[in-house]
């Protein structure tokens, strides 16, 4: 008698994928959006601005009727701030908000669960202009005013919320992720403090979500890289547990403990980099612990302990030129680690590690330490994707990719671990905020490149008709299957 199951995902899962505003949207200045940071950021970089993106706020219907074609049961996108609320604060936008209402309308009627992330980067230019954003604690109570009208007008058909989106890779992008006035770039300091101010406004947030939504939950989508060792000697593992400490517990013990991270909290003391914590900030932050992690995963980390002729702050720098080995600069914080390329793992040609076992290691790692629900909320591949004659791509490399994160994700819910739904990025090509559209990573392709805008026409790759299979079988095609 065979007592071998098929293979499957949890029943319930979430299947579907993930976009953001500035990256998909366009209409940058359409119908009383005003900019945001990220469409300035996103000027003169040598790829394309923010301006027409994927065109979807033109083209949402098309997009979402691709989406229930390919079997989403979910899809998680960003509101943008400034087309709701063009100064930030203020009079709502109503082209704004209509847009938002017959969006996440549109997706109800198909099906769809709507999973939206209150913030992707996006900060009003207009308050950054008034007070220069996050680094102001003014910051705190606009946001939570903002978040406060989002949950109010969405909570009786939204209940899982995603507040902020991978602060610590705001953190460790600081200059890139945020516009930062130059009075402040030889200040380190001041991106352990946006974090700070970031922390208190997901807390108030996340206690609206509580108050407001009926059986309400709140999370956040983390960048989260798992940190490996160069090898097991025992400074390079100090490193890493050094490198674990500030990259993700400082980021997790807040959402989940209420609490910064001991260790790294006093390495920050030490260097004069911690962040000014004024009475009661820390109560704020208990009452507003979160209920499920968004985890986007993309690539490992390997550290080593670092030299003693190393000892100065360096600031990560991307790959910008999509060639193995050229990446900007690792990260290095003295006397606690230095980054540096895995000498074991596989990479893209922008030196992201190739990692599928680091999805399970990082799942059994988080649930271990908070035994919280998570959803996979970004996880995929950046590749120059080629458009054929015939209009069919062919991107075997992204189906391999996100069949071995899938089973990766399978074996920690065989073990244990809480995973309610799988949303990679991207659903279509979007604007890579380091990269343009050379680097894509989407399901459906865009007919655009960074010169030219063609006719934005949406073209189904392989991976969706891959991706379509999985949907339906409730992961088995890729857990059971052999591509």
């Amino acid at each position: 008698m065979n007592h071998q199951r098929q293979k499957q995902m949890p029943e319930g899962f979430l299947w579907g994928a993930a976009t953001s505003a500035y990256q998909v949207e366009g209409a940058a200045e359409e119908d009383g959006k005003k900019l945001s940071q990220m469409d300035i950021l996103n000027r003169d970089t040598g790829f394309s601005d923010a301006s027409v993106a994927s065109d979807h706020y033109h083209r949402y219907k098309e997009d979402i009727a691709l989406m229930k074609e390919c079997g989403f049961n979910g899809y998680r996108f960003s509101f943008s701030w400034s087309r709701i609320f063009p100064d930030g604060v203020g009079e709502v936008n109503p082209q704004g908000i209509a847009f938002y209402d017959n969006l996440i309308d549109e997706l109800l009627r198909n099906g769809i669960t709507p999973v939206p992330t209150i913030y992707h980067y996006d900060m009003p230019m207009a308050l950054v202009e008034k007070y220069d954003g996050w680094v102001s604690r003014q910051s705190v109570e606009d946001f939570a005013a903002y978040g406060e009208y989002l949950i109010l007008r969405y909570g009786d058909r939204i209940r899982d919320w995603l507040i902020i989106n991978e602060q610590s890779i705001i953190v460790e992008f600081w200059k890139k992720k945020n516009y930062i006035p130059s009075k402040y770039h030889d200040n380190p300091q001041i991106k352990f403090q946006i974090n700070h101010h970031m922390n208190l406004a997901q807390a108030k947030v996340s206690q609206m979500v509580h108050k407001y939504v009926k059986n309400g939950r709140a999370g956040s989508a983390i960048g989260y890289s798992p940190v490996y060792g160069l090898d097991s000697s025992p400074k390079n593992m100090l490193a890493m547990l050094n490198a674990e400490d500030l990259k993700n517990h400082f980021f997790l013990d807040i959402y989940f403990r209420g609490d910064y991270a001991v260790g790294a909290l006093n390495y920050l003391k030490e260097q004069q980099l911690a962040p000014v914590i004024e009475d009661g900030d820390m109560e704020i932050i208990r009452e507003g612990c979160l209920d499920f992690l968004g985890v986007n995963y993309y690539a490992s980390k390997c550290v080593k302990y670092p030299d003693s002729e190393k000892n100065h702050l360096v600031e990560a720098k991307s790959n910008l030129k999509g060639q193995r080995g050229a990446m900007g600069a690792y990260e290095v914080m003295p006397d606690f680690y230095e980054y540096m390329k895995n000498p074991n793992a596989d990479t893209n040609d922008w030196d992201w590690t190739i990692d599928p076992d680091g999805m399970e290691y990082l799942l059994r790692d988080i649930y271990e330490r908070y035994r919280i629900p998570m959803i996979i909320t970004e996880n995929g591949l950046g590749a120059r994707d080629e458009l054929e004659s015939d209009g069919s791509i062919h991107d075997d490399y992204r189906i391999d990719y996100w069949q071995k994160h899938l089973r990766a994700i399978h074996r920690a819910v065989e073990l244990g671990v809480k995973v309610e739904g799988f949303l990679p990025w991207s659903f279509v090509d979007v604007l890579s905020t380091s990269n343009g559209y050379q680097k894509r990573y989407g399901l459906v392709y865009i007919n655009r490149n960074d010169e030219d805008l063609k006719d934005l026409k949406r073209m189904k790759k392989d991976s969706f008709y891959w991706y379509q299979k999985v949907i339906e079988s409730n992961g088995a095609y890729a857990l059971e299957q052999d591509n």
